[in-house]
């Protein structure tokens, strides 16, 4: 019974995978819960920041921020990439860097280079392999978010772009959209356009007074409207990341079901083998006799 010895073998491996899977599938639905309440919390502060920065800017047009105007003769673009710090979670990870890719495909036909920032070790690793110029990254942000992690290396690429080094920045992030489907998308940061900041339409001719000045406040204001964008994109990210895990981590648990059942329908065909070999030698023997 060598061969039934091997089966049983196999058997108790895979049956040890599938408590590992179902026990990550359960710890990832947990996470997923607190990160899909983190991600919607911090929608309404986006939004709302979203409205006040649109109505300032049209309240003061004589004055326009460096965001607010294009860099035509720049020769680079920024890109800031967000990814996961771990594995095993499907094809997350290579649907947003095969965007990415192509990205930079399109910007390297029209002439420009890229400099980008990585957020996670999944995309830091990918920029190094492509042999892409990283000029920031954070890694290990953990489940929980923080905006002081962020604001670091986001800040170099917004400060390449005031001094006009950059035509344009772009966040490649994976959107949630339900726990079966995350959608990978480029978003372009800057320069902010008319369609990606809306004033209210019921509110018009806001009136405001600054303190100290309107060009302080409208330049502190975009620097955080920026930052809440960046911010809500890796919320996304991992409220993605975690339904995906979970997701893919409970396929591999059925699939662990799948092969236990067929490894034990060929130890008993194995079993049954034997026993019936041995009962046929036991005849014969006794025939002989």
């Amino acid at each position: 019974m060598a061969a039934g010895k091997e089966i049983r073998g196999k058997i108790k491996s895979v049956e040890n995978t599938k408590k590992i899977t179902k026990a990550m599938e359960m710890v990832a639905s947990s996470k997923m819960r607190k990160s899909q309440q983190r991600m919607r919390a911090a929608r309404p502060y986006s939004d709302k920041i979203r409205n006040i920065a649109a109505n300032l800017g049209k309240a003061n047009p004589e004055y326009t921020h460096a965001f607010m105007r294009a860099n035509p003769d720049a020769k680079a673009t920024g890109l800031i990439i967000v990814s996961t710090d771990k594995g095993l979670c499907g094809g997350l990870n290579t649907n947003v860097l095969r965007m990415v890719t192509a990205k930079l495909r399109e910007l390297q036909a029209a002439g420009q280079t890229a400099q980008a920032v990585a957020i996670g070790n999944k995309g830091l690793g990918f920029l190094n392999r492509i042999g892409a110029k990283v000029v920031a990254h954070v890694t290990h942000i953990g489940d929980t978010p923080h905006l002081d992690q962020l604001v670091g290396p986001v800040k170099v690429l917004l400060d390449a772009y005031a001094e006009g080094k950059l035509s344009a920045v772009y966040v490649c992030y994976t959107r949630f959209i339900n726990t079966m489907k995350q959608e990978p998308v480029i978003e372009q940061l800057l320069p902010l356009s008319s369609d990606s900041i809306k004033a209210d339409e019921g509110q018009r001719g806001w009136d405001y007074i600054y303190e100290p000045d309107a060009q302080a406040v409208i330049d502190e204001l975009l620097v955080r409207y920026l930052e809440a964008l960046v911010y809500q994109s890796v919320a996304e990210n991992i409220a993605s990341e975690q339904a995906a895990r979970m997701v893919a981590m409970k396929a591999a648990t059925d699939n662990a079901g799948s092969v236990i059942g067929e490894l034990k329908l060929i130890y008993n065909k194995t079993r049954q083998a034997a026993i019936t070999k041995e009962l046929s030698e036991i005849v014969a023997g006794a025939a002989a006799v």
